[in-house]
């Protein structure tokens, strides 16, 4: 199967006449439903996970107490996996993606056993790092299956199956953890990942057959010491981005004690990077332009992202008076758009390639951002709906083109490694989105209500958010100047998304090359056996 290449312009745009040869592994015989099935079950295991513990936590709480901890039990989680991507990302090139797959499953419902059995908060959040651990197997592995099973101009097709699961699980996740929470017991949020799990395993074991790959000639040596220095720094750097601000103060000791051990940990990765015979990240993932200015712009659409995701529910809640299902359903259009745009993004980047494609989608998400600054006050719920419906669509295009312009580069050996450092890059921008736009807003609110009539108004975001839980307690002057507050503090941070989207273009513009050379593609994971 010939692979094409995007080039941006001319009606032959897409088509690489010389394609860089890889080395030959037997192509995958037809039959990729139940491998398909396996991906779409084990991708629903960390897509759904997030949000129907995010609907459990006053039970939770209720339960296990920790109220002052609890954030952990998703940024616990969401460190495990940042900081296991790239690790899993080599091991899948070196020794196979079923054995991470597998392992990644293993490890991700055992963790889901421990923390349905948590006698404490400290123990589930614990318990959780260990689901984490296994959730970035899933994520990383999953998406690089699915670019071996298909060649470059089917690719679209397996990535908006994948991204309808992660927009079924926004929508239905929150519902089950409110049933399961309400009606069961919260415990059950986790139990139920035991039998979805065994599905997913059994469907990987029995119907995913990778190729068999010639013996290397050397055995393969893996580098721990590269491995250790990125888990630990990349954890004290999301650990300082968490809680910079929120457990402390951004210039207190326990602040710069992380940033300051943090980056001697980065500078000490790159020295042990260097030196290894097989380096957990390679030099060449910065080295090579297309990969190189992938990840920027991912990591610039991560800082964006955090916008609607975690600010819109408190938007909609606080300015438009929604209920928590309501609000969320504000924020759900965005995941249904975002696939539909996904799976039509190669008739876009089949004509006028993957770099002008990315660009037409993060242009169109810049004006949307900025469209939403210009909402009214308080404005009508169709507004916001119409803004993410279209912000969805926008990210749709961008994400996907990048996502396979960059994997049509790499060959089988390194496509694991260079989908994680995507994805990792992703997933970083994410974490420093979450603790620079929480500054900005906690700052607009102080200013704004610093200089309110009103005595004795709350001056940080969640402190706002659960008075106006609760309006019986304020008057109608002051509940209205929380709102406005709130409404000013999201406008920033739909400002600094909008920065975000501008820095992506510049880097689409400036970085990004105008081919994404394709190697001739003849590798795939080899599915079913009947």
């Amino acid at each position: 199967m010939g692979a094409t290449s995007s080039t941006d312009g001319g009606p032959d745009a897409g088509r690489s006449p010389e394609p860089v040869p890889e080395a030959a592994v037997p192509p995958a015989p037809p039959g990729r439903g139940p491998v398909v099935a396996a991906l779409m079950v084990a991708m629903a295991l960390a897509a759904v996970d997030g949000t129907v513990v995010s609907t459990a936590v006053p039970r939770i709480v209720g339960d296990l107490g920790g109220f002052s901890v609890f954030s952990w039990l998703f940024s616990g989680y969401l460190l495990a996996v940042t900081v296991t991507l790239p690790v899993y990302g080599k091991l899948s090139d070196t020794f196979g993606r079923k054995p991470v797959l597998v392992g990644g499953i293993v490890l991700f419902v055992l963790g889901s056993l421990l923390c349905a059995g948590a006698w404490s908060m400290t123990a589930l959040i614990a318990f959780r790092v260990v689901q984490g651990l296994g959730g970035g197997a899933l994520q990383g592995t999953v998406q690089t299956i699915a670019a071996d099973l298909y060649p470059l101009e089917e690719r679209p097709k397996i990535q908006a199956k994948l991204s309808t699961v992660w927009a079924t699980s926004s929508v239905a996740g929150p519902a089950i953890g409110g049933l399961l929470s309400t009606y069961a017991d919260w415990r059950w949020i986790f139990l139920v990942n035991l039998p979805v799990g065994a599905l997913a395993l059994w469907l990987v074991v029995r119907h995913f057959h990778e190729p068999a790959r010639p013996r290397p000639a050397v055995r393969p040596r893996i580098d721990w010491a590269g491995a250790l220095t990125i888990f630990c720094g990349t954890a004290l750097l999301l650990t300082a981005l968490v809680q910079g601000g929120v457990a402390w103060d951004w210039l207190s000791a326990p602040s710069l004690a992380l940033f300051g051990a943090s980056a001697v940990l980065v500078a000490l990765t790159v020295l042990v990077e260097r030196r290894a015979a097989d380096p957990i990240v390679p030099g060449w993932v910065w080295r090579r332009r297309p990969i190189a200015s992938v990840n920027l712009a991912l990591a610039a659409m991560g800082l964006l992202m955090v916008a609607p995701t975690v600010f819109l529910p408190t938007y909609a809640q606080s300015v438009l008076g929604l209920g928590a299902i309501p609000a969320g359903f504000v924020l759900s259009v965005m995941t249904l758009s975002w696939p539909v745009s996904a799976a039509l993004s190669n008739r876009v980047y089949g004509r006028i390639g993957f770099r002008f494609t990315a660009m037409t989608g993060m242009g169109c998400a810049l004006l949307v951002l900025l469209a939403f600054t210009a909402l009214p006050y308080p404005g009508a719920v169709w507004q916001p709906v119409l803004i993410m419906l279209l912000l969805g669509a926008s990210l749709g295009l961008f994400q996907l083109p990048l996502i396979i312009g960059v994997q049509s580069t790499v060959g089988w050996a390194e496509r694991g490694t260079t989908t994680a450092s995507v994805l990792f890059c992703r997933q970083l921008g994410q974490s420093l989105g979450a603790a620079l736009f929480g500054a900005v807003a906690n700052a607009t609110l102080a200013s704004r209500l610093g200089d309110a009539p009103a005595a004795g108004l709350p001056g940080d975001l969640d402190s706002v958010a659960r008075a106006l839980e609760d309006p019986g307690t304020l008057t109608a002057s002051a509940a209205d100047t929380l709102r406005r507050a709130v409404d000013a503090a999201v406008d920033h941070v739909y400002l600094g998304a909008a920065a975000a989207a501008a820095l992506a273009l510049l880097v689409l513009v400036c970085v990004t090359p105008r081919d994404f050379p394709a190697v001739a593609e003849e590798t795939a994971a080899a599915p079913a056996d009947g």
